[in-house]
């Protein structure tokens, strides 16, 4: 269980975190979201001790992560998988960490069989590709075979086989009551993953709830509908409170009426359907419409008003 009580940390002028309150339980993977800036691996580097809160207070199974006796069998983390030593080989790099920690050698070769480097364990780690140092970085953090686990980005780099890997490995970990905590920009890596969100904007936390729950209320409700009289139905759609698109594909999208409303609406006014369908939205959807106001940097695509960049036209000043 990790737990943050009025979690707070300024830099200078700037608030990197601003009076955070949350609590990650065990059994199930929390997803911790936010735009680049708003926190997040700050809060890690809080709960790890790795930097000091202004004020507020961290815990980790009731105590600061500093006073803990065996960091390693208390929490794995993954922060940034190149600190390391690059000449060092992957099997080194991991029997240094081992014995520092009073770890079995043993544990060493396990943890690199279930990553999949055993073939690579006496390369130098510095010769490693983004997904083997990542891989490698997901080894340290298992070594002590620890029962919270802290991931930054663990897909970084990772190939489609390595993501459906990484995906089904913090399942495993979960199932068997551990905490996992995970940090990621992948709105549809988290949406397949995590059982709980939690979200945060520019130091604050904005939700605390599982995904259901999160897409729900942060997503308007649409329905798709093909009809031959589409046209009739917009009006009625219209004058029942609901807002009318057309996506260009022969349909029209209805938002704010559930499908059992524009049915109804069709049946009691002779209008045919070809199909009505409840469009749900995605985590990224529901991400982006709730988080619009906390987005530190953004960019414009040139060409658009207001972009602030000359359109691209090929040559070369």
């Amino acid at each position: 269980m990790i737990e943050a009580r009025g979690l707070t940390k300024r830099y200078g002028e700037t608030v990197a975190v601003d009076n955070l309150s949350f609590s990650v339980a065990p059994g199930k993977i929390t997803g911790f979201l936010g735009p680049n800036g708003a926190g997040k691996t700050t809060t890690m580097r809080l709960i790890l001790g790795l930097d000091r809160p202004t004020s507020g207070t961290v815990t980790v199974d009731g105590q600061p992560f500093t006073q803990v006796t065996q960091p390693m069998r208390q929490v794995g983390a993954l922060l940034d998988a190149k600190a390391l030593h690059g000449g060092r080989s992957a099997y080194n790099h991991l029997l240094c960490l081992a014995q520092s920690n009073d770890l079995p050698t043993s544990r060493v070769t396990e943890v690199l069989a279930l990553v999949g480097l055993t073939d690579v364990a006496k390369r130098r780690a510095g010769g490693f590709s983004l997904g083997m140092g990542q891989r490698l970085g997901i080894a340290a953090a298992l070594l002590g075979d620890p029962k919270i686990l802290m991931f930054d980005e663990p897909v970084n780099g990772l190939d489609p086989e390595g993501i459906l890997w990484i995906r089904n490995l913090m399942k495993a970990l979960a199932a068997e009551g551990r905490t996992v905590f995970v940090s990621s920009h992948l709105m549809s890596e988290m949406e397949n993953t995590a059982d709980h969100l939690l979200v945060i904007g520019r130091g604050k936390l904005i939700a605390d709830c599982t995904v259901d729950e999160f897409i729900s209320a942060n997503s308007q409700l649409r329905v798709r509908v093909r009809t031959p009289q589409p046209d009739q139905l917009a009006k009625l759609a219209a004058t029942a409170g609901g807002t009318v698109t057309e996506p260009g594909d022969g349909s029209i999208m209805i938002s704010g009426l559930d499908p059992g409303q524009v049915g109804d609406l069709a049946y009691e006014n002779s209008v045919r359907l070809h199909e009505l369908a409840p469009i749900h939205a995605s985590l990224e959807q529901a991400f982006m419409e709730l988080t619009a106001s906390s987005v530190e940097f953004r960019a414009g695509v040139p060409g658009e008003p207001g972009a602030g960049q000359p359109a691209l036209t090929g040559k070369v000043a």
